[in-house]
C-alpha cells in the first residue's frame, strides 16, 4: 500500500510538471525559477548582496558613483536590507551576480526604482515586464523627477545627429553633433550601460567621434548640466 500511494504520489509530480511545460509550451510564455533571499546589503542603487551571493536587478541601470541621484538610489535599496524579497532568476552575468527581478509583498522593486526616476531602462531583449517598466520609466521623466529633472539650460541645447553604426567596428566611425546656442558649460554625457564622460561644452557647435559606446540595437543619450538634464534620445 505505501509503495502504491508513493507510485500515485509521484505520477501526480510528474503530469503536474508536464502540464506546466506543456502550457509554457501552448502560451509561448516561459515559467522562471522564483526563489527566497534575505537582503543583506546594497552594494549601489541596482545590485545588492544576500544569502544567495549578489543580485543585479534586470532591466534598470542606476546612477554610478559621483553621478546625480546615486545616493537617492543606494538609499532605496538600503530600505529594504534584512527583509526576504522573492527573485525570479533570469540568468546570471560575467560577474556570477544573478539577474533577475525582484519582489517585495507586491512592489517590483525593478519597477519602484523607475518610478522615482532613481534609474534609466537598461535592455539587451525585450522581455513581458518590458512595457510595465517602461511606462515607470516615462511617468517619471514626464513628471522631471530625479535624473530627469531638466536643466534650467534645457532650451539652449540640440541634437544635430547622433552616427551610430560604424563601418568598420571600434574604429572611431561613431559621431555626435550637438548645438550650443548658450554660453559654455560643464556636462557629463552617457549612454544606456554609463559609458560617462565629462567635458565643457562651448558655445556653438560641438562634434565628436567615438569607438564602440553606443549599441547598434538601440541606446539612449543622456546630457546633463550642474542643473538637470539637457537632452535625451533614444533609439
Amino acid at each position: 500500500m505505501k509503495i502504491l500511494n508513493v507510485l500515485v504520489f509521484l505520477l501526480f509530480i510528474m503530469t503536474f510538471i508536464l502540464l506546466g511545460y506543456l502550457a509554457s509550451e501552448m502560451t509561448g510564455k516561459v515559467t522562471y525559477e522564483r526563489v527566497y533571499a534575505n537582503l543583506t546589503r546594497a552594494i549601489d542603487g541596482d545590485t545588492f548582496d544576500s544569502d544567495i551571493g549578489k543580485v543585479r536587478l534586470l532591466g534598470i541601470n542606476t546612477p554610478e558613483k559621483k553621478q546625480p541621484f546615486y545616493k537617492e538610489a543606494k538609499d532605496y535599496l538600503t530600505g529594504y536590507e534584512g527583509k526576504t524579497v522573492e527573485i525570479e532568476t533570469r540568468s546570471k552575468d560575467k560577474y556570477d551576480r544573478t539577474l533577475g527581478y525582484v519582489y517585495y509583498s507586491d512592489i517590483l522593486v525593478n519597477k519602484g526604482i523607475l518610478e522615482l526616476g532613481l534609474a534609466n531602462l537598461y535592455y539587451y531583449e525585450k522581455d513581458e515586464n518590458y512595457e510595465s517598466m517602461k511606462k515607470a520609466e516615462e511617468f517619471a521623466r514626464n513628471n522631471g523627477m530625479g535624473i530627469w529633472k531638466k536643466s534650467d539650460n534645457e532650451s539652449c541645447v540640440e541634437l544635430v545627429n547622433l552616427k551610430y553604426v560604424e563601418q568598420e567596428r571600434c574604429n572611431n566611425q561613431e559621431q555626435l553633433i550637438i548645438n550650443n546656442n548658450c554660453g559654455s558649460m560643464n556636462v557629463s554625457l552617457k549612454d544606456d550601460a554609463n559609458h560617462i564622460e565629462r567635458f565643457i561644452l562651448k558655445q556653438g557647435v560641438y562634434i565628436k567621434n567615438f569607438s564602440c559606446v553606443w549599441n547598434d540595437a538601440g541606446d539612449s543619450l543622456f546630457l546633463r548640466d550642474e542643473s538637470g538634464i539637457l537632452l535625451f534620445y533614444r533609439y
